[in-house]
């Protein structure tokens, strides 16, 4: 996104925690903050007519999950406030396709949220829907999983690719997602800034994929030959337990979260028809985005 609004001209200013986070990104103000230190935040907002709010602490397993809350809950309330206390034009908030069911338009409750991430993102966009019924120009978007180049972490998203390509991953389990690809996301954001309805929410997203199909994907791409071996749940659950335990003995990451293995439990497929309809919308086909993260990852060590 940052380089999308560099390349058309803007004036772009970054909040980073430190100095010299953004790199490559010469041309762009880096502004120090933190979005928990409301009173940065204030500083960082100051003169802009513009906010993307497309922070967050995105993990699927924590020793200290209330960070994720103070992170992305805490810090979005405070940045939401920044900004309206500054009167920008527009705000767009970078939400979860967790926070949805099929669309936009399917109800949701707190209680179908699975661990501290879609927790308090869903308390997040809470909190940026009722800023929109006060007046504040809020827009919000909802990325599926993105992939693409420049995953420096990285994600759990883009674990998924590095696990495949170490040969971490002897088998998978019968789950799906809906992917995109990054650049399509970043482009989504910038087309709801443009043309989103205040208080609504966008899915951008393209392609739904089970895992098997995914790893199809990758085979070609990779020549790395892709697992055969279908994964009960009731064992993949078995194995979570006992990873997130030890987890929170050792303090170091589970190799498979006992969240991450609950949100497997189904598919999340949804459609993107709304942000098509109303933002003109049109992701491409996820392949060339798996092949320069493949690239990537590839060139830059992580496997």
């Amino acid at each position: 996104m940052a380089r999308l609004l560099l390349e058309r001209g803007d004036n772009v200013r970054i909040l980073v925690r430190r100095l010299g986070a953004a790199k490559g990104l010469d041309d762009a103000e880096s502004f120090m903050g933190d979005l928990r230190d409301p009173d940065s935040l204030v500083k960082a907002v100051k003169g802009c007519g513009v906010v993307y709010h497309v922070a967050a602490d995105y993990r699927l397993w924590s020793l200290h999950p209330e960070v994720l809350y103070d992170t992305n809950y805490i810090g979005t309330k405070n940045l939401l406030a920044a900004a309206e206390n500054e009167g920008v034009e527009r705000f767009v908030y970078t939400s979860t396709v967790g926070c949805i069911n099929k669309d936009e338009n399917t109800p949701v409750r707190f209680e179908e949220m699975q661990g501290a991430y879609k927790c308090s993102k869903y308390l997040a966009e809470q909190s940026a829907m009722e800023a929109a019924k006060r007046g504040v120009p809020v827009v919000i978007v909802n990325p599926t999983t993105p992939v693409g180049e420049r995953d420096i972490k990285p994600t759990p998203t883009g674990k998924i690719i590095v696990d495949y390509l170490k040969r971490a991953m002897p088998a998978y389990l019968d789950t799906g997602l809906n992917f995109v690809d990054v650049h399509d996301a970043a482009k989504g954001h910038l087309q709801a800034c443009e043309k989103g309805r205040i208080g609504e929410r966008y899915v951008l997203g393209s392609e739904n994929l089970s895992l098997k199909d995914l790893f199809q994907k990758l085979e070609k791409i990779s020549g790395l030959k892709a697992p055969t071996t279908q994964i009960p749940y009731a064992l993949a659950y078995a194995v979570g337990l006992a990873t997130t335990a030890l987890a929170s003995v050792t303090g170091k990451e589970p190799r498979a979260p006992i969240d991450a293995v609950r949100m497997a439990r189904h598919k999340k497929y949804v459609t993107h028809g709304k942000a098509q309809q109303e933002l003109g919308y049109q992701p491409s086909p996820v392949d060339s985005a798996l092949e320069r993260s493949v690239k990537w990852f590839r060139e830059n060590g992580y496997c």
